[in-house]
């Protein structure tokens, strides 16, 4: 089987296709999440802290400056507070995941108790015993 054979087989497996396919659903939800946290959450937070913007937090390690050139060296700083949104996105995104997994496992478990609860259907019987029935209903007759 060639190499690409072998790799049409394994891409257009099922399970290859879904994950895609929760990669990218996943994707955009990370941005909704993002835009939310930023958006929404962070600048009421900063309100009720004292109007910090947690984008903007920054411990400064160096102050920008401009050399005997005239050109402008950036300032280095370390920036904590984009940070804390990441930290806050990732608490949001876990919580939410946490949550739809929960619910399909409690989905999934009703599901099983009801699969449990209906009676199976008695098993049809084998040759063998259909033979000695008739055997016997005869007997039964003469």
């Amino acid at each position: 089987m060639s190499m690409i054979q072998e790799f049409k087989e394994f891409a257009m497996k099922g399970n290859v296709v879904d994950m895609a396919v929760g990669i990218v659903i996943g994707a955009a939800f990370g941005k909704i999440v993002t835009s939310f946290v930023s958006n929404i959450i962070m600048p009421p937070v900063g309100l009720l802290i004292g109007g910090v913007d947690f984008s903007n937090l920054a411990l400064t390690l160096k102050k920008a400056s401009v050399d005997e050139a005239g050109k402008t060296i950036e300032a280095v700083s370390i920036n904590y507070g984009a940070f804390l949104n990441v930290v806050l996105d990732f608490i949001i995104v876990a919580f939410a995941i946490f949550i739809v997994i929960k619910a399909m496992n409690a989905a999934k478990t009703r599901f099983e108790k009801q699969e449990a609860a209906a009676p199976a259907a008695p098993a049809e019987p084998s040759a063998e015993i259909k033979l000695l029935t008739e055997i016997r209903d005869a007997l039964q007759k003469s």
